[in-house]
């Protein structure tokens, strides 16, 4: 079997797993965590299909993150709660009201054509021009979201989302992103985005339009990050635009950067080993100040203590856990030596 199809199969069985476990547990506080862990992965899969593969890091995938879940809510909460929800919306959007599964769909189309219409001068800029710039794209993204009042309710918080993410629709969800990443990854584009990552010169030499093949993979990224913002805000159902920022983009990159930027195992295996930790020390925390008796309260651990391993990870292993090689290619070798040595 070709190592991409055995990484597919594995990386879903993982996805599986986590479903179906979570699910014979019963308990509706693991469920949860699991359906959260599972959009999680979309978002990492999202990011690493741009990130992975042109090797430029990406601040702004939170913010079309947002842009997807704003999408998502303006067309799905009833059309009876709008006045209350948004109250400032404009006439012709408060009678619309499609299904979710629509909405999801329309979520990641609106994100992808918003980073379509910006992206493209961005494309042209290396290194930390390009870092600075996805930053300022992260910056501009919140201030609309924060102050759009007709559509996203302002600063304020937006309710009144059908709770339709439920966890086969995430798992679902998240199995189809995997396997659209890693078609991704060895399709035409993204083998001539990851030559002109490894060598600029030598992969335009080639004849590799460089910002455009940069162009289609934040597109892409863009459109799965959308999709993800409208699973995770039917999932939670209510939400403010300070979801979609420092934070997050933190967590979200922090994932991508343990598990291994240049593949999509590492972003699966980031996604999951980071959401055990975090969930593991939020509960550690929480512990602690129930301990304590009101004085010396513990704050911020969890970011204190993600921070620290993402600093000890790049230390120790600069590619993070799956540097280079995808599960399945390295299946796929151990076998080979030892079918040789046998």
């Amino acid at each position: 079997m070709k190592h991409p199809y055995l990484t597919a199969l594995i990386l879903i069985a993982v996805i599986a797993l986590i479903a179906v476990g979570s699910q014979m547990i019963g308990i509706r506080l693991y469920d949860r965590i699991a359906t959260n862990l599972l959009i999680s992965l979309v978002l990492v899969v999202g990011l690493q299909t741009f990130m992975g593969n042109s090797g430029l890091l990406s601040f702004a995938h939170i913010g079309f993150m947002g842009l997807g879940a704003y999408t998502s809510a303006v067309l799905t909460i009833p059309a009876q709660m709008k006045g209350m929800a948004l109250p400032d919306l404009y006439e012709f959007m408060k009678v619309v009201e499609i299904s979710p599964m629509l909405a999801m769909l329309a979520a990641g189309v609106v994100a992808a054509l918003v980073a379509a219409v910006v992206a493209y001068p961005l494309m042209r800029l290396s290194d930390a021009a390009a870092v600075i710039t996805s930053f300022a794209l992260l910056v501009v993204l919140y201030t609309v979201m924060n102050n759009w009042s007709a559509l996203t309710n302002g600063p304020r918080t937006l309710f009144g989302l059908p709770k339709t993410t439920e966890m086969p629709i995430a798992a679902i969800v998240a199995a189809v992103v995997v396997v659209v990443a890693l078609a991704f990854k060895e399709s035409r584009t993204g083998k001539l985005l990851r030559a002109s990552r490894e060598d600029e010169v030598a992969a335009a030499a080639l004849g590799a339009n460089i910002p455009h093949l940069r162009w289609r993979a934040f597109i892409l990224a863009a459109f799965i990050a959308g999709i993800g913002g409208a699973l995770w805000g039917h999932f939670i159902t209510s939400f403010a635009p300070k979801a979609f920022y420092l934070k997050e983009t933190f967590l979200i990159i922090t994932m991508l950067v343990i598990g291994g930027a240049n593949t999509v195992t590492g972003a699966v295996a980031g996604t999951v080993l980071i959401t055990v930790a975090y969930e593991g020390l939020r509960g550690t925390e929480a512990t602690l100040n129930a301990a304590s008796s009101g004085s010396g309260q513990v704050i911020g651990l969890t970011e204190i203590v993600l921070a620290l391993a993402m600093i000890a990870v790049m230390i120790v292993r600069p590619g993070g856990l799956f540097p280079n090689r995808e599960i399945g290619h390295i299946l796929t070798r151990s076998r080979r030596k030892k079918e040789k040595t046998a």
